[in-house]
């Protein structure tokens, strides 16, 4: 990622800067091989070029032996990483001969070592950092490859048998070897189908977000203001079933009283709680006996569902339940920055120690360990309390160590980067590093001495805050693709449970209708509807498979010549026209699972004699609409799991599903784009 680069050429360029700022030009050079090494490539000639570098700027031009720590944290991050040590040794080595001055060779030791260990530790936080963010669409596939697989062996192992039963039985009836054939028959088909609606519902009810999508399009399509504000992560598991329960119940309430106007639906996850609350400004005149039963259902459950008057005069439904445990993030990205960190710290404070006097080590030790103390907890997040400590450590001490205690500046400016925001917290920095110099001044340290105080400070914080963000990215990162992950699996599973609902249960009501007038009818008319059964069947197995995960494309047209069948089966007269132009897959898939549902609808919902079916193009979107002359008010104003299914895969395609009741007549309309929108999560997984 490019802000995690960012950071790291920022962090490299400080370090840099101190050397090139005491007059080695050449570590510029320094700096850029170890950028490209970093953020490029591991090449051997890229290694060897810096070897060559940093002993030139060291031994040629007189630069710092800490430049030595560049080199040796790039050979800790390959197989040569036995060589560091030497390295370091090397740069110790040097540092003695120059000077023969033991304290400054153990200052010089220590910071070396420090920049071995936060070169290698900059590399592995942006590798990981890219690793998460390469292989984010890969988890995904996997999680939704496993979940198709564990929905295959569940459906093959209930229904795949059912619809085994049911082509077998159906085909021993047709040759007449028994007549109680078609009983059997319709018992393996009702059965089938309660399994299917079953299988539907425990998919669905892994997510809360269909519910949301069915409650909007109710209480819009009823002329209500909607406000939708999701704040639970999916899946929700048991308690998603029992919340869309309490959602469908509260959304049909406001819609049956007519009164509202407006209504907000929200809910919140929180320490462990996920609640959902109904809030709408209708009148209300008494309690709703559904909303009562489930109160009970809802404490069985472990939580609570009350509803009432707000101070405000809106009556609002909330319901409250125990979240389902999630997983815990992985950790190691953290662990590696804190023990960085950590080491970082503790570097830069034994460095200090070594230029406190003896009677003044004691207390030294103990202010700089709660320092170190404080800003590791600064890594889990906005800590003030720790901050406000830190801020008064970096300063106070001042008087009783004089200027030695000028290095604790640094310590303050990198938790201040990452506890404000930029315009807040570069200003805060830019403060502290300047009282550090109006200190040094004060005390009448040279120039040179001041400066390099100040300099290291601003090169202390970025250290320290670079460490802490890119171990934030990496967290993000995580999260974001397990998010991702369970977004997939969660959209499987509803994929899943749509198809189970609009494709094989259709398949199988009509299967079920079918088989009941077979039975009814002479042996002759029999075998032309047992024939339509077998076919239905053979349908129905291939919308299994469609379940399972694969690609199943559907005909509009055939749908529609499968629909009237059924329909004059239940002696409904059918008036059928298509007028459509070719659409792509995706629509007319679509469209012939609305059609499926509007039918089944037809058949459970209505005393219907009529049906109207009928498709049009209107400019870029195509219209199909399905009439009947059997609605009944109540039914029409109710929601239904199917609806919200077909109105969760239109919204995916940029298209809408409405329904109303005119003159005694039931009519759905459905319209899609010529040319769909891609999913969200297709859209997610391809960035």
């Amino acid at each position: 990622m490019l802000l995690a680069r960012v950071i790291v050429v920022a962090v490299l360029a400080a370090l840099s800067s101190v050397y090139v700022l005491a007059g080695a030009a050449g570590v510029v050079l320094v700096f850029a091989v170890q950028c490209l090494y970093t953020l490029w490539a591991r090449k051997w000639w890229l290694l060897a070029a810096q070897a060559v570098l940093v002993y030139w700027v060291t031994l040629g031009a007189g630069a710092s032996v800490v430049v030595l720590g560049f080199l040796a944290g790039s050979l800790l991050v390959t197989r040569l990483w036995a060589v560091a040590p030497g390295v370091v040794f090397s740069a110790v080595v040097i540092a003695y001969a120059r000077g023969g001055d033991v304290p400054t060779t153990l200052d010089l030791a220590i910071t070396t070592v420090l920049m071995t260990l936060i070169v290698p530790g900059l590399i592995r936080l942006v590798e990981r950092v890219d690793e998460l963010h390469a292989t984010r669409r890969a988890l995904a596939a996997a999680a939704v490859g496993e979940e198709r697989l564990r929905i295959a062996a569940e459906l093959s192992d209930g229904l795949g048998r059912g619809l085994a039963t049911i082509m077998a039985g159906v085909r021993r009836a047709m040759s007449g070897s028994g007549a109680g054939e078609l009983g059997e028959v319709v018992s393996a088909a009702r059965r089938s189908l309660t399994d299917a609606r079953a299988a539907a519902a425990g998919y669905r009810a892994m997510s809360l977000t269909p519910e949301l999508t069915t409650a909007r399009a109710m209480l819009a399509a009823d002329g209500v203001s909607v406000e939708v504000r999701a704040g639970h992560a999916e899946p929700l598991g048991p308690a998603g079933a029992l919340l869309a329960t309490v959602l469908r119940e509260a959304v049909t309430d406001v819609v049956r009283r007519g009164t509202a106007g407006h209504c907000l639906i929200e809910t919140v996850e929180r320490s462990g709680t996920v609640t959902l609350r109904v809030t709408d400004d209708g009148r209300r005149t008494a309690e709703d006996d559904a909303l009562s039963d489930l109160a009970t259902r809802v404490r069985a459950a472990g939580g609570r569902l009350a509803g009432g008057l707000s101070d405000q005069g809106r009556h609002t439904v909330e319901a409250a339940l125990p979240a389902p445990q999630r997983g815990p993030d992985e950790r190691e990205p953290a662990d590696l920055s804190v023990l960085l960190l950590a080491a970082v710290l503790v570097g830069f404070s034994l460095k200090a120690l070594l230029q406190i006097p003896a009677n003044l080590l004691l207390p030294a030790t103990a202010l700089l360990a709660v320092i170190v103390v404080m800003q590791l907890r600064s890594v889990t997040g906005r800590h003030m309390t720790a901050l406000s400590v830190m801020a008064v450590l970096a300063f106070a001490p001042i008087p009783l160590f004089g200027p030695i205690w000028l290095g604790a500046g640094g310590f303050l400016a990198g938790p201040v980067l990452l506890a404000f925001r930029p315009r807040t917290a570069w200003p805060l920095v830019a403060a502290i590093i300047a009282a550090t110099a109006a200190v040094a001044a004060a005390y009448g340290l040279p120039l040179p001495a001041a400066a390099n105080v100040t300099v290291s400070n601003l090169v202390t914080g970025l250290v320290v805050y670079s460490l802490l963000r890119l171990a934030g990215l990496a967290k993000e990162l995580q999260a974001a693709r397990q998010d991702l992950a369970r977004s997939a699996v969660v959209e499987e599973r509803l994929r899943a449970a749509r198809d189970l609902h609009d494709l094989l249960g259709h398949n199988l009501a009509a299967i079920l209708l079918k088989c009941e007038l077979a039975r009814r009818l002479p042996p002759e008319r029999a075998r032309a509807e047992l024939a339509d059964v077998l076919e239905m069947a053979e349908r129905a197995e291939h919308d299994l498979r469609s379940v399972s995960g694969e690609q199943l494309d559907l005909s509009l047209a055939a749908e529609a010549e499968s629909a009237a069948s059924v329909l004059r089966a239940a002696r409904v007269e059918v008036r059928a026209g298509l007028a459509h132009p070719p659409l792509p897959a995706e629509v007319e898939t679509v469209l012939s699972a609305v059609l499926r549902e509007a039918v089944t609808n037809v058949l459970r919902h209505s005393t219907a004699r009529t049906c109207v079916i009928g498709t049009a193009a209107e400019g870029d979107r195509v219209r199909l609409t399905v009439r009947n002359d059997g609605a009944r008010t109540a039914e029409a104003r109710r929601g239904s799991s199917g609806l919200g299914n077909l109105t969760t895969r239109l919204a995916a395609l940029d298209g809408r599903l409405t329904t109303g009741v005119e003159d005694g007549w039931f009519r759905l309309d459905a319209t899609a784009p010529l040319v769909p929108a891609a999913a969200p999560l297709v859209q997610a997984m391809a960035r």
